[in-house]
């Protein structure tokens, strides 16, 4: 029979194989997108509108559209979901439907992603009738980033000590000024980290969008909530299914900028998570 000792080793140099497999892989993988699509990117790349010409053709509207979806999705998202798990955390009670629900939330996350633009196509789209608007595609990719600030926000509160609630209590502050003073500057850091993580995920979809009515081609930026739209997902899908190769550079290039968009956000969640850490050490 093998020993523990060799089986420790064996599943050692397992792990690092699959470690520096998965590491090759990635690295070139964004070697070859750089390769192609660095040398496309410049200003008239960044403020050009789309066009049937892989020369001319640009990203303006893409990136914009991006940019109030991003926008949108988080002013919609961050209190509606930090309010709900600060209420399942701390003010509701301990049931077997509060498990049950705390079940559920946490399996929402892992739906995929069409199933939310199914929904937001019903009930935003068609019910609600804001139509292909940047609002119903941002109202969709808050549902689908919802479960995840729910269950990032309750776990950062449940891991501030009970011993520090009593202490507060004890001094006489009402359940409201605990969580005001105490629960959420303690907790902010963990949340915004799971916060821009999530939304991180919501910029990178397509499957919601597409459903819910965003368009591969559009000639102008929204200028306002109503307005119809595409996002960078969806202009780099559009220009990889072109038979020309000068626009699979261009869809090189705005993966560039949207991976760029996505490793700035993951940043400064790392940040905020250290940050975070090092303030409170409990």
């Amino acid at each position: 029979m093998i020993s523990n000792k060799v089986k420790d080793r064996i599943f050692k140099y397992w792990a690092i194989f699959c470690t520096f497999s998965a590491l090759a892989l990635l690295a070139i993988f964004i070697g070859d997108i750089l390769h192609k699509g660095l040398s496309r990117i410049d200003w008239s790349f960044m403020v050009s509108l789309p066009s049937r010409h892989p020369e001319k053709a640009g990203i303006y509207t893409a990136i914009m559209g991006t940019i109030w979806i991003l926008f949108l999705t988080a002013i919609i998202a961050f209190p509606w979901g930090v309010g709900a798990g600060i209420y399942l955390e701390e003010y509701g009670k301990k049931s077997k439907f509060a498990a049950l629900l705390e079940i559920n939330i946490t399996n929402l996350a892992g739906v995929p992603s069409i199933i939310y633009g199914l929904l937001g196509l019903e009930i935003f789209v068609r019910m609600m009738g804001l139509h292909s608007s940047v609002l119903a595609g941002a109202l969709t990719l808050a549902l689908l980033i919802l479960p995840i600030i729910i269950v990032t926000t309750r776990e950062t509160i449940r891991m501030i000590p009970e011993s520090i609630r009593e202490a507060a209590y004890g001094l006489g502050a009402t359940k409201w000024q605990v969580i005001k003073t105490l629960v959420l500057p303690s907790s902010i850091g963990g949340i915004m980290t799971g916060v821009i993580l999530a939304i991180s995920r919501a910029i990178g979809e397509t499957a919601p969008l597409i459903v819910v009515g965003a368009l591969a081609y559009v000639p102008f930026a929204p200028k306002s909530p109503m307005d119809s739209f595409t996002v960078l997902p969806m202009q780099i899908y559009n220009w990889t299914g072109r038979p020309q190769k000068e626009f699979l550079v261009n869809a090189a290039a705005a993966i560039i900028v949207l991976l760029l968009i996505t490793f700035m956000m993951n940043g400064i969640a790392i940040w905020l998570r250290n940050k975070w850490q090092k303030k409170y050490k409990w």
